[in-house]
């Protein structure tokens, strides 16, 4: 297996803030990055050598593209299978679109998770309203009924109180193909980000304590908190779910935490992950050079933790009162900016993040909370939703 060296070009499918921080890496590396989505400007496309603007299934535009690099990767998982299909025709995709077959539907994730004795939640298949009722009676409440596709961030999502509850939440994630899951009363949620190299080598960031406000990740932090025995097991874990599944890149696994200490896995995502944000300021090696290492087939870089760290997500809702105040965030020392140069500041919107390192995990959280109050616009100030200088649509 020939690696791909620096000064080749690394073709990425998608172009938000993943395909931002991962071209970053790579031209600071040596790569040219060329990106393919269907809009223009956006956070990828503003660092990356050449940006391809086209419908994903443009597949002729998609084989062209693939002809200018060398390999490709992705930066969310929700490429169209054809696409990758398309792409692989050309050069290696890497991951492969196997892997993104499995986490693309919830139903063949869990299922796939399941039959590989990887622990899961009760879950059942939903194809017809038929079968949701023979899903609820199965199940019970309290449960999460989620569509099998394209949802985050807490969308295509609808929890189910008790059993007179489960119509309306059927009718809200639109009577489609989902999946109902025992709702899991869990103490904490942790991440696990594994890479895998080429050569099957596996790299990893330990267990990542995450904390979510209404459904979005809020605040990351490094080591996780509690017993380092679960923290060991879901490292454990998160490596054997990597390896079953031969990812070439970069795999983050979700879990929930329960009170006796069991865990549970919640989601795969084949690309770097916001929780791993942290590794940009905090690691030897971030997660995004991982990726690039891997899927370009070089050794993977090691994954220290040069000091604790935590990761605060800054969303749009904070530009509902003005301009943030830039200035008293960078007068902290320890607090490091990252944006994604996104010109719309929409509620929820992840528009950056900061990262703040220090001698414990806690320390370094209460730090990245406080920068994040920093930011907060004054009061007399004019609102505003644009960010000066960027003018993606991303």
């Amino acid at each position: 297996m020939t690696p791909i060296l620096p000064g080749a070009t690394v073709g990425v499918l998608g172009s938000g803030q993943l395909g931002r921080l991962f071209a970053i890496a790579a031209r600071r590396m040596g790569y040219r990055v060329h990106t393919f989505s269907p809009d223009d400007d956006t956070p990828a496309g503003q660092v990356s050598d050449r940006e391809i603007s086209a419908p994903y299934d443009d597949l002729d535009a998609v084989r062209a593209f693939a002809r200018d690099v060398d390999v490709v990767t992705f930066e969310f998982e929700n490429v169209p299978g054809e696409t990758a299909r398309a792409a692989a025709e050309i050069r290696p995709v890497r991951p492969s679109g196997e892997v993104l077959h499995v986490v693309q539907n919830r139903i063949r994730e869990k299922s796939f998770l399941a039959r590989e004795g990887f622990p899961v939640t009760e879950f059942a298949a939903i194809a017809d309203e038929t079968g949701f009722e023979a899903a609820v009676r199965r199940i019970g409440a309290p449960a999460v009924l989620k569509t099998a596709a394209s949802g985050y961030d807490g969308k295509g999502q609808a929890k189910i109180e008790a059993p007179g509850e489960a119509k309306a939440a059927w009718e809200a994630v639109g009577r489609r193909e989902c999946i109902l899951e025992r709702f899991v009363p869990f103490e904490r949620e942790i991440s696990v980000v594994v890479a895998r190299g080429l050569d099957g080598a596996l790299a990893d960031f330990g267990a990542i304590e995450n904390e979510h406000r209404d459904h979005i990740l809020d605040v990351s932090r490094a080591p996780a908190s509690g017993d380092p025995r679960i923290s060991a097991e879901a490292v454990k874990i998160g490596r054997a779910i990597a390896e079953r599944l031969d990812v070439v890149g970069v795999l983050c696994i979700e879990f929930f935490v329960e009170a006796s200490g069991r865990l549970l896995v919640n989601e795969l995502a084949p690309r770097p992950h916001n929780s791993g944000h942290l590794t940009m300021d905090a690691c030897v090696t971030s997660q995004f050079e991982q990726q690039l290492r891997a899927v370009c087939g070089l050794p993977l870089g090691a994954s220290e933790y040069l000091r604790p760290a935590a990761m605060a997500n800054v969303l749009g809702d904070l530009w509902q009162g003005g301009e943030p105040d830039w200035r008293a965030v960078c007068a902290i020392p320890e607090i490091k900016l990252h944006l994604y140069g996104k010109s719309q500041a929409r509620p929820r919107r992840k528009m950056g993040h900061l990262t703040a390192l220090a001698a414990t995990a806690d320390d370094a959280r209460k730090a990245v909370l406080s920068a994040r109050e920093a930011l907060a616009p004054k009061r007399n100030a004019r609102p505003s939703t644009q960010m000066a200088g960027a003018r993606d649509r991303a």
